[in-house]
């Protein structure tokens, strides 16, 4: 009977869980979710060739919190699916790992309490990713677990991108750009070999565009900068964030408006972004199907396009030039439209953008002869978890 990984990533309405088989290279198992676990949550679960192996769904108005949804999960019977596999870890994203966390780690009880005190720099997720690894430990207490931080792959930045410009005092409490989608992002960076040589040990933005979305500028696959900041809240629009945005705007609101913190946090993390300028969706995908006949639609899809392709020359100045353009992400991957209007965008920093049609999976948007090539590689961070969680066991044991 061969190893296996438990891969979690728990979001503010679901839980996305994978099972990957170790052996010479990881093979993926089983794949699926319980999402909207606060108005009618959905259980699907699927083998590696996709054919679905289990589903339930709950009444309307019902709800599951994080913790009884990993309950579901074991209580279903995950490990009866693992065909002799046995699991051994839980591997988990986990949003904020603050100045300390700059690798994976065990997420002892020690660990969780640290992680616990960062839970106010990503209020969406953290508390989410902690409960995913209690609910572990509770039902499942035989299992090691392994904590893998979104910051990790930023913390190597240079200081100066890291730097507010604000008194020493803060900076050197934690106050820093400390970003995120670091297992997106790292991801990527390990694919560039396969796809681009040239991409992989040169200069490259890569844009995660998704719910939440950033930009990376890196080096020979090495994070330079990037748009998020102390928190996920920074940079582009987003589905229900906001992105960058002026504080004196805030100190307006709060000295104007009589607005106080828990209302602002409310307010930038949950209906701004793409939601707040449509006052229809987050969801890119209503938005696009409702551009030609709704001006709010199209204005927000308009500024979502400025804000990447704005911050790209933003990153490329960073850089001292670009040599490729990567798209990934779940509107990177998908949203062809959206794809297209940021690449023509950047035909000044030489992107000649070439619509290669439907595809799926690794392909070029760019011309043979285009300066700077432009990809779409679709991103894998419950791999790059899991590839983690076994580094880590391995040095451990």
């Amino acid at each position: 009977m061969s190893d296996a990984f438990l891969i979690l990533n728990a979001g503010s309405s679901s839980v996305k869980f994978s099972v990957f088989a170790d052996g010479d290279s990881l093979q993926l198992l089983l794949r699926g979710q319980i999402e909207s676990l606060l108005a009618a949550p959905r259980f699907t679960i699927e083998d590696a060739h996709g054919k679905k192996v289990g589903e339930n769904s709950w009444p309307a108005g019902s709800s599951l919190t994080h913790e009884q949804a990993i309950e579901y999960l074991f209580s279903w019977g995950l490990e009866r699916q693992l065909d002799g596999h046995h699991l051994v870890a839980a591997g988990h994203r986990v949003v904020h790992g603050g100045l300390k966390f700059l690798q994976p780690v065990l997420a002892d009880e020690s660990v969780i309490t640290e992680l616990e005190l960062l839970a106010p720099l990503a209020p969406l997720h953290q508390p989410h990713n902690i409960a995913a690894i209690r609910a572990v430990q509770q039902h499942a207490p035989g299992l090691q677990q392994v904590a893998c931080f979104d910051t990790s792959f930023h913390r190597g930045q240079p200081t100066v991108a890291q730097t507010f410009a604000i008194p020493r005092s803060l900076t050197e409490s934690g106050v820093i750009r400390y970003g995120f989608h670091g297992l997106s992002f790292e991801y990527i960076a390990s694919k560039l070999h396969e796809v681009d040589p040239r991409a992989a040990t040169g200069r490259t933005i890569v844009a995660h565009l998704g719910n939440g979305a950033s930009l990376c500028a890196m080096r020979a696959g090495v994070s330079i900068a990037t748009t998020m900041g102390l928190t996920p809240l920074d940079g582009l629009a987003m589905g229900t964030r906001c992105g960058a945005i002026d504080p004196g705007a805030l100190l307006y609101l709060m000295n104007s408006r009589g607005m106080d913190a828990r209302s602002l946090e409310h307010l930038l993390y949950f209906e701004s972004g793409l939601k707040g300028v449509s006052g229809i969706s987050s969801d890119m995908r209503t938005l696009l199907a409702m551009e030609a006949t709704n001006a709010h639609a199209a204005e927000a899809i308009e500024l979502f396009v400025y804000r990447v392709q704005r911050e790209v020359g933003s990153l490329a100045a960073a850089l001292g030039g670009v040599d490729a353009v990567v798209l990934t992400g779940g509107i990177g991957e998908h949203a062809a439209p959206i794809r297209e209007r940021i690449l023509k965008g950047l035909s000044w920093l030489g992107v000649d953008y070439e619509d290669r049609g439907d595809q799926q999976g690794v392909h070029s948007l760019s011309t043979a002869s285009s300066r700077v090539s432009a990809w779409v590689i679709p991103t894998n961070e419950e791999l790059m978890i899991a590839q983690h969680t076994k580094r880590l066991l391995q040095s451990a044991s």
